[in-house]
Formats: C-alpha cells, sequence, structure tokens
C-alpha cells in the first residue's frame, strides 16, 4: 500500500514537472517577457495526459477493492447459479422440522388425553366393584342367612310334600345368592332370568352355567307359564346343586329363617 502511494506522488510529481516544461518550453518560444498563452498551457496538459508512463489507476483501484470484498459463498452462487434452490431448501428443511415438534406435541397430548380417560375408567371400575350387593332380585330374598345351608336337600323335601312352587322358588333364590357372592356375577335388583344368565357366562364353566340355565328354565315354566316341570328334572337339579354352584361361602348362623 506504501509502495503504491509512493508511486502515485512520484508520478504526480512528474506531471507537474512536465506541464512546468511545457509551459516554459511554450514560454520561449513566445516573445520575450510575454506570459503563455490558454492554448499553449492546454497543448502541454494534453502532452502529458497522453504519456503511457502516467497511466489512471482510480479505477482499477476501485475494481479490486470491490472484488476483494466480496464473501466466497456470494462469489460461489454467482459462479453456479444455485443460490435460490438452496435457499428454496433451506427454508423447506426448517418447515419439516416445524412440522414435525407440532405433530409431536399433538400426539403427546393425545397419549396424556388416553392415559387420563383411562386412569378414570380404571377408577370407575374399582368403586363398580365395591357397589353393595343387592340382599333382593325383584322380590325374592338372596340373602344367604335367609337361605338353608344345604338348598337341594331343602328343595327335594319341599317338593315331595306337594309344596312345588315354594320348592322352585326356593331353587331358584339359593341359585341367585350363589352366583353373587360366590361367583361375583354382577346381578342387580332388577335383572331379568335372562339378563342373570347372560351375565353369569364370563363368570361360570359351561357345565354350570348349563346348569343355571336348566334350572331357570323350571323356574320360568311355573312362574310364568303355570306349568310344573317333570318330578325327575327338579329331584336331578336338587342333586347337582352344590356340585355345579358351590357350598356356601361361611355357615349361616342359628336361628335363621326356615324354608
Amino acid at each position: 500500500m506504501r509502495t503504491a502511494c509512493r508511486d502515485a506522488r512520484w508520478r504526480q510529481a512528474l506531471a507537474c514537472a512536465l506541464v512546468a516544461a511545457c509551459c516554459a518550453a511554450g514560454a520561449a518560444a513566445a516573445a520575450p517577457g510575454e506570459p503563455p498563452s490558454r492554448q499553449q498551457v492546454q497543448s502541454a496538459a494534453e502532452r502529458v495526459r497522453a504519456d503511457p508512463n502516467l497511466p489512471g489507476s482510480k479505477s482499477e483501484k476501485t475494481l479490486r477493492l470491490r472484488d476483494r470484498d466480496k464473501k466466497p459463498e456470494d462469489k460461489k452462487k454467482d459462479s453456479d447459479g444455485l443460490g435460490w434452490l438452496r435457499d428454496f431448501v433451506t427454508r423447506v428443511s426448517e418447515a419439516a422440522r416445524l412440522l414435525v415438534w407440532a405433530l409431536g406435541a399433538l400426539a403427546l397430548a393425545w397419549l396424556v388425553i388416553r392415559i387420563r380417560r383411562w386412569a378414570q375408567v380404571r377408577a370407575g371400575g374399582g368403586r363398580h366393584r365395591m357397589a353393595p350387593l343387592p340382599s333382593h332380585i325383584g322380590s325374592l330374598d338372596i340373602r344367604p342367612e335367609s337361605l338353608p345351608d344345604d338348598v337341594g336337600s331343602a328343595v327335594a323335601s319341599l317338593w315331595q310334600r306337594g309344596q312345588r312352587r315354594p320348592a322352585l322358588s326356593l331353587l331358584y333364590r339359593g341359585a341367585l345368592s350363589r352366583l353373587v357372592h360366590l361367583h361375583a356375577v354382577p346381578i342387580r335388583n332388577a335383572s331379568t332370568e335372562g339378563e342373570c344368565v347372560a351375565l353369569s357366562e364370563s363368570r361360570l364353566a359351561p357345565p354350570s352355567l348349563d346348569f343355571f340355565a336348566r334350572l331357570v328354565a323350571a323356574w320360568q315354566l311355573a312362574a310364568y307359564g303355570g306349568r310344573l316341570p317333570p318330578t325327575a328334572g327338579v329331584l336331578a337339579l336338587c342333586a347337582e346343586f352344590d356340585a355345579r354352584l358351590g357350598a356356601p361361602a361361611a355357615a349361616v348362623a342359628p336361628g335363621k329363617a326356615a324354608p
């Protein structure tokens, strides 16, 4: 940089010297005592500008500075002409990243909602299981203390004494009590005979479920059909009662109601 400045000053000094020399020569050629004319001065200046040893450097320096200040990435964009494509890809990648974050937030919110609902359902199921057991199904008392220990024998005794409808009522009451208290069948106070059979499907083994269906059919025949089932069928139900529906959960205290 210093060398360039020295060269510029040297060239300016040389130009001034040449102009002065030309003016002196013009003055010598003119009449003694007369100053050089304006035309003579302009002619001398033109000869100095035409000198090849005094080229201008202002425009050349400006071009070099602009070219040097340009960033490498700008030069690369200008050279290959694909700068717009790189900008487009950059914008697309940023939009895709924002979309992924948004989808992740939605998925997390959906998962939280599902977990909350699942917890509510579980809590509701627990409350349902802890609900008090019914004491009556319709007008039938199914409390264990209201039933004899050996329901089958008590029903057979009533049947043989000719008390057919009370015998079938006791048989159906005893079956409902065992289902509710021993097998946890979710029977409620207003459950019908068909609903009781349907609710027992998930709690009883197939032989026990078939036994209960036959017992319900015998009870419905007498209660709604006005007909009594065969004696052999009723006594068979009495003999299978404990084997199919299980023994009482606990012994009944003395003084319970008689069948």
